[in-house]
């Protein structure tokens, strides 16, 4: 007989972007794995990104059941749309760039909303689900995060019914880039730092997706830390035809911070000397790009260059990366972010494209890409080696044969990651 397991999640399908895929997969297979899982989200979320594709993936007869919420960013938006949608989708600009209104939904949002805008979901959903777990017999709760607030469900859940409580952190908490941009008020950060230990100390099990965020919690708890990264899985994007052009994509947003003005200098360096390089470059950006990042591209004279696609359902932005000559990675160059391993890695790393990233030195993806033989990994400051990359990358797409050499990519298949999953609940 199966064991149940409850999965408490914000973003479920139609939503888009990366923080849907990692419980949309894992439900996709726990029944391989004698997990029955059933999932509980919102009734009316406010998703700043949509992908109705998202929804051909749900099991047919899974459990789904919902409940409503209230949602302050369609208050917000009432004061400013542009802000609070940008805000939601987690794009902060930087402080000198930040309006008047910016300022204020960012100090409301940090001070007033803790640990999050979704923490009147909270008491709600304790309610409901104490009832619905009792009338059901479920083993097992599993809470996700961000956002964070949905921990608190899953830790009163555990106060009041004393069953097994997982806590998932796709990201991790205060240490997190954008934490430090919410104008908190000490009162502020220390509660934040107060519910993320009660959650840390009270979960049964914490599951987090890199090695950096289990060593950072590691300080703060002794209940077992299992990492259990994101990771790609089967696609019917097939048959793929290579671009025409030297294209460089890269796939998801590309926020303020993040913004390898190196690789742009490089560039534009090698455009400068390289006539044949010039004719055949091109610049995908699939998905949001900051207005900072563009203005960084003009500055170096790249902007003829670039194609900017905007966001696109899931199967499409699988084509660009199958499609793409060379495929981009950036993360912004801060040790907080040396823990962060984005979703779209593993699916890059499956995509037979080489990849380029530049980040922080020592990251867990530096770590990752190195171990599987899927590319390079850069800092910020090494100029010299990224053009030289670059030139490498030319070369061999000139004499088409530029592609990757990946080694040892079954450990990060959905399949077996959701198996690794089911260890952990059973």
């Amino acid at each position: 007989m199966r064991k149940k397991a409850l999965i408490i999640t914000y973003y479920w399908p139609p939503a888009g972007g990366p923080g849907v895929q990692r419980w949309l997969k894992f439900v996709k297979y726990l029944r391989e794995f004698d997990v029955e899982p059933i999932v509980y989200v919102p009734e009316n979320p406010n998703y700043p990104l949509i992908d109705q594709s998202l929804v051909n993936e749900i099991p047919k007869d899974i459990t789904i059941i919902k409940q409503s919420i209230s949602e302050p960013y369609k208050l917000a938006s009432k004061v400013s749309r542009k802000s609070s949608e940008t805000i939601s989708k987690g794009i902060i600009k930087k402080s000198k760039n930040q309006s008047v209104t910016d300022k204020l939904l960012l100090f409301i949002r940090g001070n007033f909303f803790i640990p999050d805008a979704r923490k009147k979901w909270v008491k709600p959903s304790v309610n409901y689900l104490s009832t619905y777990i009792r009338d059901y017999s479920i083993d097992t709760i599993i809470t996700t995060g961000p956002p964070h607030s949905l921990h608190l469900i899953g830790m009163k859940l555990k106060q009041k019914l004393n069953l097994k409580w997982i806590a998932d952190f796709r990201d991790p908490w205060t240490t997190i880039g954008y934490h430090k941009k919410l104008r908190l008020l000490p009162m502020a950060k220390s509660r934040h730092k107060k519910l993320e230990q009660l959650v840390l100390q009270n979960a049964d099990r914490i599951t987090v997706t890199s090695p950096t965020t289990k060593r950072e919690f590691e300080t703060i708890t002794h209940k077992p830390i299992t990492v259990i990264t994101n990771g790609y899985d089967v696609n019917s994007v097939s048959n793929v035809e290579l671009d025409a052009k030297f294209s460089l994509s890269h796939i998801g947003s590309l926020l303020s911070e993040r913004n390898p003005k190196v690789l742009w200098k490089a560039i534009h360096d090698i455009v400068r000397d390289d006539k044949i390089f010039q004719s055949h470059l091109q610049i995908n950006f699939v998905g949001a790009v900051s207005e900072e990042v563009l203005a960084s591209i003009d500055k170096y004279n790249l902007s003829q260059f670039v194609n900017i696609v905007g966001y696109v359902p899931h199967e499409e932005a699988i084509r660009y990366q199958k499609k793409s000559q060379v495929l981009l990675l950036i993360e912004i160059n801060s040790d907080d972010t040396k823990c962060i391993i984005p979703g779209k890695l593993f699916e890059y790393m499956v995509s037979n494209r080489p990849i380029l990233a530049i980040g922080p030195k020592n990251s867990d993806v530096e770590g990752v890409i190195k171990q599987t033989n899927t590319g390079a990994y850069y800092s910020y400051l090494e100029y010299e080696e990224v053009k030289s990359k670059l030139l490498e990358y030319f070369e061999a797409f000139r004499k088409h044969n530029l592609q990757s050499h990946a080694i040892g990519l079954q450990q990060y298949s959905r399949k077996s990651l959701t198996k690794k999953l089911a260890a952990l609940i059973s």
